[in-house]
């Protein structure tokens, strides 16, 4: 067997959705683990470190802000990804992927507004501006809940994947408007601060409780995705099953 068969037999595999919930369910354990122990670490260096010259505690905000928003961001172009799969290639499990995200990614997007709110009030004077920044980032809160309830509201599923897909697709375009509004406007929210020309504008002091938090938010999410997915498995297997009940109890 040659090393591309070998790959695309090892894809084919992974695809399979009782392969997938071998696999996550070996997985999920671990990520649990190391989350929390990332947690633990991020917590204690986020509160052992000193409050910032001119934002005093408020700056500990930003520990849980920074992740969710880009987090936030990091699912929709997950499930964009998964969008393709469904639309191009009839990935078995692509529907499953961004179905399954879109409520984890609602979760982390509110999380980010209602934290950037609370930052925001001590620092500009007030909980909400219709900024650049802070408007495209609540368009995305808007299509999160789009998209869940097009799931909801359509009953074949796979007329709903295919639909969502192409709401997801459309709603990519906002992804660099948020992460470049910054930059294109003038804004009350801060312009990029870490990954910039000349490196991070935040302290050692701040970055290494923002980095440690972030690890293990990322973490926590893809077991978080990985166990919905897992249930929107199982719940469609139980529905195939009720399903072949009434057909022979008809019968």
């Amino acid at each position: 067997m040659s090393e591309t068969s070998a790959r695309t037999g090892g894809l084919t595999a992974l695809a399979n959705p009782s392969r997938f919930l071998q696999l996550s369910g070996r997985v999920v354990p671990v990520l649990a683990v190391l989350s929390l122990i990332g947690f633990a670490v991020g917590l204690y260096l986020s509160f052992s470190t000193e409050g910032d010259y001119q934002q005093g505690n408020t700056v500990r905000i930003m520990y849980v802000h920074v992740p969710a928003a880009w987090l936030a961001m990091f699912c929709y172009m997950l499930m964009a990804a998964a969008a393709l799969g469904t639309l191009v290639w009839r990935h078995p499990l692509a529907d499953v992927a961004h179905k399954a995200a879109a409520p984890i990614g609602a979760a982390f997007t509110f999380l980010a507004l209602l934290t950037g709110s609370l930052w925001g009030k001590p620092m500009w004077g007030t909980w909400w501006v219709w900024d650049a920044r802070l408007t495209s980032f609540f368009v995305l809160f808007l299509m999160y809940l789009g998209i869940i309830a097009l799931h909801r509201a359509v009953e074949d599923p796979g007329r709903a994947a295919r639909l969502a897909a192409i709401l997801i697709l459309v709603g990519v375009i906002n992804i660099p408007i948020i992460k470049f509004s910054v930059d294109w406007w003038n804004t009350l929210h801060q312009p990029e601060s870490i990954f910039r020309k000349g490196g991070p504008a935040i302290d050692i002091e701040f970055l290494r409780p923002l980095f440690v938090m972030t690890i293990a938010f990322t973490l926590s999410f893809i077991a978080m995705h990985l166990v919905a997915m897992r249930n929107e498995i199982f719940r469609r297997r139980v529905a195939a099953m009720r399903r072949l009940a009434a057909r022979r109890a008809e019968g």
